[in-house]
């Protein structure tokens, strides 16, 4: 199976789950999968919520940013995969003055 992000229209969501700032986001979506190539623009963040769709892994590959899940803080960068499991409550931030670059994958359980 081949998924062409090029041939899924890009969306621009704000204050995602009442965050702060814009990302920019292409959405897959099947029974198994939500895959996203995501950025966060500079001063975005992901609001406070509760993980419920199944693991949350975010590859990072450009920026940086700061997760904070369960009320542990870590540090991402390029290379870093950081996850969120199911149920976990958990916010992401860009810490940079560039975007934060990722790849989303939620696996369904």
């Amino acid at each position: 199976m081949i998924i062409d992000f090029n041939d899924i229209q890009e969306m621009k969501i704000p204050c995602m789950n009442n965050g702060e700032g814009m990302m920019t986001v292409r959405m897959y979506n099947d029974e198994s999968y939500r895959i996203i190539p995501t950025t966060i623009h500079p001063g975005g963040k992901i609001g406070l919520h509760t993980q419920s769709s199944g693991d949350d892994l975010n590859y990072i590959l450009s920026g940086s940013g700061k997760a904070v899940c369960d009320g542990v803080e870590e540090a991402l960068k390029p290379g870093v995969l950081h996850i969120y499991p199911k149920g976990s409550q958990h916010t992401l931030t860009n810490t940079g003055e560039t975007d934060l670059v990722m790849l989303t994958i939620v696996v369904a359980k």
